[in-house]
C-alpha cells in the first residue's frame, strides 16, 4: 500500500482543518494507521492511530478532545479531523501504516510512510 497525506494549510487558533490520507493498494483494511507530526530540530510526534476496522482509536494527550481519527476502508482513505487547533499543532503531518502497528505509538512501528502535508496555526 501507499499513502499520500493533503489538506494540511494555514489558519488560524481555534479554527479547524481536515486531513486525508489517501492510500492505493488492495489491502487497504489490513493495516493499522497512525498521524504523526513533526516539526524541524523535534523528533517525529504520535498524534493519532486507528486499527484496521476503524473501530478502536488511540490519541495522544495533546489532541485527545480536540482531534478525530477516522477511515473508510471502502474508498481507501483515512481522514484526521483537527478542531480547536493551537499554535503548538503547527508542523508536517504524516500518516503512516503497518500491519502490526495497531496500539504502537512509535514512528518504527510503522513500516509504510507517505508524504506529509503541512499545517500552521498561526496566534
Amino acid at each position: 500500500v501507499q499513502l499520500q497525506a493533503s489538506g494540511g494549510g494555514l489558519v488560524q487558533a481555534g479554527d479547524s482543518l481536515r486531513l486525508t490520507c489517501a492510500a492505493s493498494g488492495h489491502t487497504f483494511n489490513s493495516y493499522g494507521l497512525g498521524w504523526f507530526r513533526q516539526v524541524p530540530g523535534k523528533e517525529r510526534e504520535f498524534v493519532a492511530g486507528i486499527s484496521q476496522s476503524g473501530y478502536s482509536q488511540d490519541y495522544s494527550d495533546s489532541v485527545k478532545g480536540r482531534f478525530t481519527v477516522s477511515r473508510d476502508n471502502i474508498k481507501k482513505m483515512a481522514f484526521l479531523q483537527m478542531n480547536s487547533l493551537k499554535p503548538e499543532d503547527t508542523g508536517i503531518y504524516s500518516c503512516a501504516a503497518d500491519r502490526r502497528a495497531w496500539g504502537r505509538r512509535t514512528p518504527n512501528s510503522y513500516g509504510i510512510w507517505g508524504q506529509g502535508t503541512l499545517v500552521t496555526v498561526s496566534s
